[in-house]
């Protein structure tokens, strides 16, 4: 038995579909398919009970499931250890950052980490654009090592520290009407066009949004939403009655966009720092507790 037989096991028992399964892997489906039988034929028991909707695990396979996990995640340490152990230079943290995390939380990130090499922990980061549902698939593969995910998203195992909450507002271009109002109401959003991201890039965050303004009398038309900020501008700024429903720290600073807040039940945007239980790397640990101490004092500044 493989450590490769089990991950597989393991994506084809979490996705319920050899299809999936595949693609989560960058596998074909017949390859993937081959390996949980030869790894079946290796055991002297079917694992997965096969039919057209998908694969469910039979008593045996669900007996794997946490045995799987632990020789992975054991894995993982041993391979974690063995780096710590032969490290010469400092570690690089994969960071995954989707569209549209504000760029005062990818600067904490930033701040956190040199303080922490200055205070003697070897923490580098590299940041990777991804949106919240792909870094939970590169999270699980290995690929990142700290995701900065929009919540809500699906429970996985995954340890996760809350580092961002910002109530949202009604972003505009400068010369819209609602710009000469203080505060925003739902019902004064009637008629407007709602500049929005792809749900396919933060389902949660996504249907959770929309769900509030339903609640609270606004069922907007969407309007595809571009993540290049100048691409954003231009749409806002075109005259047209389109908003963006945004925190305050997306569009600081920005002469093109005005910013005001609901003037009752603001949605709110929520980021947490998530990663694999397996990785023991104490820079990574180290780096969450900066950013959520940095973070904080943020807010407690913002506020007073």
């Amino acid at each position: 038995m493989e450590l490769r037989q089990l991950r597989y096991f393991q994506a084809v028992a979490e996705e319920g579909n050899l299809t999936r399964a595949a693609q989560r892997l960058y596998l074909s489906a017949p390859s993937l398919s081959q390996q949980i039988r030869l790894l079946e034929k290796e055991l002297g028991a079917p694992l997965f009970e096969r039919a057209a909707t998908g694969m469910t695990l039979t008593p045996a396979g669900t007996a794997l499931v946490p045995e799987a996990k632990a020789a992975l995640d054991a894995a993982e340490r041993a391979r974690h250890a063995v780096e710590s152990a032969t490290r010469t230079e400092p570690a690089v943290l994969r960071i995954g950052v989707p569209a549209g995390v504000p760029a005062a939380l990818v600067r904490c990130v930033r701040d956190a980490s040199a303080a922490l090499r200055q205070a003697g922990v070897p923490a580098r980061i590299r940041f990777r654009d991804a949106p919240t549902a792909a870094q939970l698939d590169l999270l699980a593969s290995g690929d990142l090592d700290l995701g900065l995910l929009t919540t809500p998203f699906p429970a996985t195992d995954l340890r996760t520290a809350t580092v961002w909450r910002e109530p949202m507002g009604v972003v505009t271009g400068h010369t819209h009407p609602l710009a000469r109002l203080d505060t925003v109401g739902f019902a004064d959003l009637a008629g407007q066009e709602l500049l929005w991201f792809p749900r396919e890039f933060a389902p949660g965050h996504h249907d959770e949004v929309l769900a509030h303004c339903r609640r609270n009398g606004w069922d907007p038309h969407l309007r595809a939403g571009s993540g290049h900020r100048s691409v954003f501008q231009t749409q806002l700024t075109s005259g047209e009655p389109l908003v963006a429903v945004q925190p305050a720290s997306m569009v600081a600073d920005d002469p093109h966009l005005t910013w005001r807040p609901f003037t009752r039940e603001a949605p709110t945007l929520t980021l947490a720092a998530a990663w694999r239980p397996a990785n023991p790397d104490p820079a990574l640990r180290d780096l969450v507790l900066a950013v959520q101490q940095a973070t904080a004092a943020g807010a407690r500044e913002h506020t007073d």
